[in-house]
């Protein structure tokens, strides 16, 4: 059985998990659309993980994807961290406060987060899947054990490999077109920042697992190219961020709207990841020539979240985590329903016209 008929999806198409944009209306429309939604749990808790698959079961029968993050907790610096927080202290004096004087880890990474997992397999969603690395041999066969589909994150060969040694059913092969976080195992290795269509062929080739294409696919020409490059489905998560299900909240669409879309940019500086997001006043500190290096993934996010708060409580929308890929300017605002038939109409007509 191919892996989209054991998901048994009518579109190839999987919506991006999008912790903090993923609501279980949003996946649920996908879902009943036809292509698989997904909720991102990385950044919340076990109980409040459960309540979120609960209310999406509610909504539909269909199977859906739950995401989490999986890293090694960083090794504190406090020497870093202070010299950072004193780096962002007069943006923060800007907006009339103070930067904090400590940082905390605001997420625990599922490799160290027994209750996501208990949870995980009382419940026993259908497909769940791993970001920023994979968890060790035991986890993966207890969730093997409730039957669930198996995904990981990858940007590289060498991802993909250990992946399915892993015991992944499948490999989401991330191009650096990508909104949000690169799903980089080991984020002080080098990136060779491969686009999806390197990437993608280069996984298929290899020809070890199904391949799932994800980056800059905004629309049914662009599942097309991806299927024609091998792939089973593509991911789509930019796409899906004006859908009316989402959480985005109205300044991130705005932005998504606007000039900022074009002007995408990796930047370490948000979260301490890499992560593509909107040109943004976060995004644009990079430039700066006095900028320090920023504590580790997720610690320096809790200045980030603080900083944000602090502009938001002045009206100033620009130190938010507006993640958007590099063809963002292409989104379309609808329903997420409505997105899903819309794609699946000009994926049709993608293949008919190569024919």
């Amino acid at each position: 059985m191919s892996f989209i008929d054991q998901l048994g999806l009518h579109v190839p198409v999987l919506q991006a998990p999008m912790a903090g944009v993923s609501t279980p209306a949003l996946a649920a429309a996908v879902c009943n659309a036809g292509a698989l939604g997904a909720l991102g749990l990385g950044a919340m808790d076990a109980e409040a993980a459960r309540g979120m698959i609960t209310e999406l079961r509610v909504r539909t029968p269909q199977p859906f994807n739950v995401n989490l993050f999986v890293y090694k907790e960083p090794e504190r610096n406090l020497q870093q961290e202070a010299a950072w927080l004193e780096w962002l202290q007069p943006l923060f004096a800007q907006f009339g406060t103070s930067a904090p004087t400590a940082l905390q880890a605001p997420y625990t990474s599922f490799a160290d987060d027994p209750d996501m997992l208990r949870m995980l397999l009382e419940v026993r969603p259908p497909v769940i899947s791993f970001h920023f690395g994979v968890p060790d041999a035991e986890t993966v066969a207890a969730l093997r054990g409730t039957g669930a589909i198996l995904l990981a994150s990858v940007t590289s060969l060498a991802e993909a490999r250990t992946a399915k040694k892993a015991g992944m059913d499948a490999v989401i092969a991330q191009g650096v077109e990508a909104g949000g976080h690169r799903g980089m195992f080991d984020p002080n290795a080098p990136d060779d920042g491969l686009g999806v269509v390197a990437l993608t062929r280069l996984l298929v080739r290899w020809g070890r697992c199904p391949v799932v294409a994800a980056g800059g696919i905004m629309d049914g020409a662009g599942v097309a190219a991806m299927l024609d490059l091998g792939a089973v489905a593509a991911q789509m998560g930019t796409a899906f961020i004006p859908c009316p299900e989402s959480a985005a909240d109205e300044a991130y669409r705005r932005a998504l709207l606007g000039p900022a879309a074009y002007h995408t940019r990796l930047s370490k500086l948000i979260s301490g990841r890499p992560a593509r997001a909107l040109a943004n006043r976060f995004t644009a500190l990079a430039d700066r020539a006095d900028v320090p290096t920023p504590p580790a993934y997720p610690i320096a996010y809790d200045a980030g979240k603080a900083l944000n708060a602090a502009a938001r409580a002045c009206d100033e929308a620009g130190f938010g985590a507006q993640w958007a890929g590099q063809s963002a300017p292409l989104v379309r605002t609808m329903p997420a329903a409505r997105l899903v038939q819309t794609v699946q109409a000009e994926l049709a007509l993608a293949r008919a016209g190569r024919r």
